[in-house]
Formats: structure tokens, C-alpha cells, sequence
């Protein structure tokens, strides 16, 4: 059967107003124009879709079914109207990407470069917070997704893989505690180089080293990974850093890396959504691109 969205925009106007010459004015066209479109669409499907009626006219129980198929069919041309303004450069979008401290300084910027890459047309606002804060923050529609560390319940968010790491001990050449494998608590008597107290990942090792009995000492707060390996292989202190970005530090300075036994010193890294289909199209491809999942469900 052949029909065109002129048709299906007709059949919605002509619902929503309860009246056909109402719906021919929001158009406009023709009254008689918009009578005989109908009638050769009903005649096309041999379905009624109206009842007429002196005040009006009504969906028929196969026109509600009509009708629903039609919205769905006008909200995914909507959808690919705005897509195609914003990849001709006519119209900005914007994701929300609230990620942990490790996700945003060691996985996510190689991740994240190629795709802006491949969609110019994105504007991505990228913020750090505690895993609990992302899954509020996600659940409640603050952002289009989210990087957590994956020990934590998601309260019904979609969960996706995105990358495996763990955090260890960062020390000197030659410092005594090298060349073992040890808990955190074996390495509490030592001052320690931290990030600053607000950001998420440091906020997790103190509550740790609280959790093990001896509040962390920090010696000092460095602002950035890099800024912290510098201190430590100068014998300023320990440290604490995820293994992708201490292993990279450790092959321009002179460091150690020690691996921790606790358990939770080896994390997953997930990606959560609140649901694929009330997702916008950007975003859908940036949590493929991310996750390797093509159509999560």
C-alpha cells in the first residue's frame, strides 16, 4: 500500500483536533482536499479509521492503531530531520559524559579523540565524579551517560563493558617496600603524595586507608598523575595511581610499581545508561564507540 507522510501528518492533525476542516487548517489545504486524502487512504487499507459524528470525528479501534504507528512514524522523521541539520553543521549537539577520575585520565581521552573526530557536529561536556554521584546523576537525566567503577550496584541502569585497571603503589628506585606484594595498610607508615582532596579517586584511597584502620598522610597535593610521579621518584613520598598511567610514568621516570592484594584495588570500568531507545542518536554511537556494543539491550 502506498501512502506518504503527507497522509500520516493529516491523520494525527485530524485526532488531535476532532475535526477535519480543524485539521485541514493547520496545513492548510483544502477541506475537500483533506476529505478525499482520507477517504482514498481508508479505501486504500479497507479499514475505517474515523467514526463521524455531528461534533466531530473519533478514532475507530483500528484507527488508534493507525494512529500509533503513524506518531512513531513522524517522531523518527523528526529525529532524522534534527540529525541531519546537525551533521550539515546547521545544529550543535550536546552530550553529558560524567566519568571517575581514573576513566577521565588515562581510558577516555584516547577513546573519546576519534570519535569527536568522526562527528564534528558534538559538543561534549565531560565532568569527573564519585561512582555513587554518576549513578544518581545518570539516573536522574544529568547526563546522557556515565564511566563507574563497576563494584557498584546501578539501582536498574543499562551496564556496558568499557576497560579493566587497577590501582597500585607508586615508589621510588630502591625504596624498601619494592620487589613486594603487599595490602595499603603495610604501606601506611610512609607519607604519602596525593591529588587534591575533592576529586573522586583520591576521596576512595583515603576512605580505604581510613577503612584499614590508619588515616592516609599526605604529604603533599599535586594537581595532575604526571605532577605526582615527579614528587615521588624524587623521594617525596608514595603514591597511589591507576596501573595504565603509573606504568606509562615508570618508563620516563626512575619508579617502582607495586601491586596491591586488596581487593578492591582491581576495578572494572563501566559505562551505564538509563535505557538505549531514550537515547539520542550522538549518543547511542558514542556508547557503541566506547563500549563495542553495537545495539545494547
Amino acid at each position: 500500500m502506498r501512502f506518504d507522510l503527507v497522509d500520516v501528518r493529516l491523520l494525527v492533525a485530524i485526532a488531535s483536533t476532532g475535526s477535519l476542516s480543524r485539521a485541514a487548517a493547520t496545513f492548510p489545504v483544502a477541506v475537500s482536499a483533506a476529505s478525499t486524502r482520507l477517504r482514498q487512504f481508508e479505501e486504500r487499507c479497507q479499514v475505517s479509521l474515523f467514526a463521524r459524528h455531528a461534533n466531530g470525528m473519533t478514532p475507530t479501534p483500528a484507527g488508534r492503531l493507525v494512529l500509533e504507528a503513524c506518531q512513531r512514524i513522524l517522531n523518527e522523521t523528526q529525529r532524522l530531520e534534527d540529525n541531519l541539520q546537525a551533521l550539515s553543521g546547521q545544529q550543535r549537539v550536546v552530550l553529558k559524559l560524567c566519568a571517575s577520575t581514573v576513566a577521565n585520565s588515562t581510558f577516555l581521552p584516547a577513546a573519546l579523540g576519534p570519535f569527536l573526530a568522526d562527528y564534528p557536529e558534538v559538543d561534549l561536556q565531560l565532568t569527573e565524579g564519585s561512582s555513587r554521584s554518576i549513578l544518581r546523576g545518570v539516573q536522574a537525566g544529568d547526563f546522557d551517560l556515565g564511566v563507574y567503577d563497576g563494584n557498584q550496584p546501578t539501582g536498574g541502569l543499562l551496564s556496558l563493558p568499557f576497560r579493566n585497571d587497577r590501582l597500585v603503589l607508586l615508589v621510588p628506585h630502591g625504596h624498601e617496600l619494592a620487589g613486594r606484594r603487599l595490602v595499603l595498610a603495610e604501606a601506611l607508615g610512609f607519607p604519602f603524595i596525593g591529588l587534591p582532596g575533592e576529586r573522586a579517586m583520591q576521596r576512595f584511597i583515603e576512605d580505604k586507608a581510613i577503612a584499614a584502620g590508619i588515616a592516609l598522610r599526605v604529604r603533599v597535593r599535586a594537581p595532575s598523575f604526571d605532577a605526582i610521579a615527579q614528587l615521588v621518584a624524587q623521594g617525596a613520598g608514595l603514591a597511589m595511581l591507576p596501573e595504565a598511567a603509573a606504568s606509562r610514568l615508570a618508563q620516563e621516570l626512575p619508579l617502582t610499581l607495586i601491586y596491591l592484594t586488596d581487593s578492591w584495588a582491581s576495578r572494572e570500568l563501566r559505562l551505564c545508561i538509563r535505557g538505549w531507545q531514550s537515547l539520542p542518536s550522538h549518543a547511542r554511537q558514542l556508547v557503541s564507540h566506547l563500549s563495542g556494543v553495537a545495539h545494547p539491550g
